[in-house]
């Protein structure tokens, strides 16, 4: 008979409040977890199919009281249907070369991340960020993980985003992407990209992170139809129906608070 050790516990804990990054006057809350061990890879599945998500080794996910605004949210690649602005983002940027590279920071990937976050989110704390801080955040990965770089005609490089790759499809970690070039909608194009080339690779679906139709800056997730959202513990699709306009540029599900 083999003998095999037992699993090692799992710890969650409660972090702090802290104020919210994404609904002003709102406070934040998470449970985290250590993603670590050779079993970190499917671990880290279970969780990203639960709605966490990954920060160095840390997966996360929002308990905050009284508010439910972030919603998980994944495209299903095999269903996902472009519409004519999706398509015509596609188009626009044919020119940017993709690189696949591993999860090593470089000074080029740095000034570039320094360059978006004072521009973008300056008043964030991530605009404050050395280069060793960036490093981390590239390479601390207990599981697989890549940067997708996007070069212009003349090699420069003006986006890049950290994806992990999931046993059921790819999750976009962090994007970021050069000041200037809002006309291309780089993030836009990112995600097109994911899709793709999870399509290549047979992967079921890719992992957005968090819908929030009560930011403006996160709203925009909703664009990739059909999408999913995981609600009260189970994934279903995102519908017209869940949307209530609010504002030119940000709609809110009737299931959030």
């Amino acid at each position: 008979m083999t003998y095999k050790p037992p699993r090692r516990p799992q710890f969650f804990y409660t972090t702090a409040p802290l104020p919210c990054p994404y609904v002003a006057g709102r406070t934040e809350r998470k449970v985290v977890t250590e993603i670590t061990g050779p079993d970190a890879d499917a671990l880290h599945d279970r969780l990203s199919r639960a709605g966490f998500r990954r920060s160095h080794n840390i997966a996360y996910a929002p308990v905050c009281p009284g508010c439910q605004a972030c919603i998980p949210i994944r495209i299903p690649v095999r269903d996902f249907q472009p519409d004519r602005t999706l398509r015509k983002n596609a188009k626009l940027n044919a020119d940017l070369e993709t690189f696949i590279v591993p999860p090593r920071a470089t000074a080029e990937q740095f000034q570039l991340f320094q360059r978006y976050q004072r521009v973008r989110h300056g008043d964030g704390d991530m605009a404050t960020m050395g280069y060793y801080d960036y490093r981390a955040m590239v390479e601390d990965t207990p599981i697989q993980s890549m940067i997708v770089e996007f070069r212009d005609v003349h090699d420069g490089l003006v986006g890049a985003c950290l994806v992990d790759q999931l046993a059921d499809g790819l999750s976009a970690v962090y994007s970021y992407f050069a000041p200037g070039l809002e006309k291309r909608s780089l993030g836009t194009y990112a995600v097109l990209w994911l899709i793709e080339h999870a399509r290549q690779l047979g992967l079921p679906y890719v992992y957005l992170g968090y819908w929030v139709p009560e930011s403006r800056k996160m709203a925009y997730k909703a664009r990739f139809k059909p999408s999913e959202v995981l609600l009260q513990g189970s994934w279903r699709m995102l519908t017209d129906a869940d949307l209530t306009p609010v504002g030119q540029d940000t709609l809110v599900p009737e299931t959030a608070s």
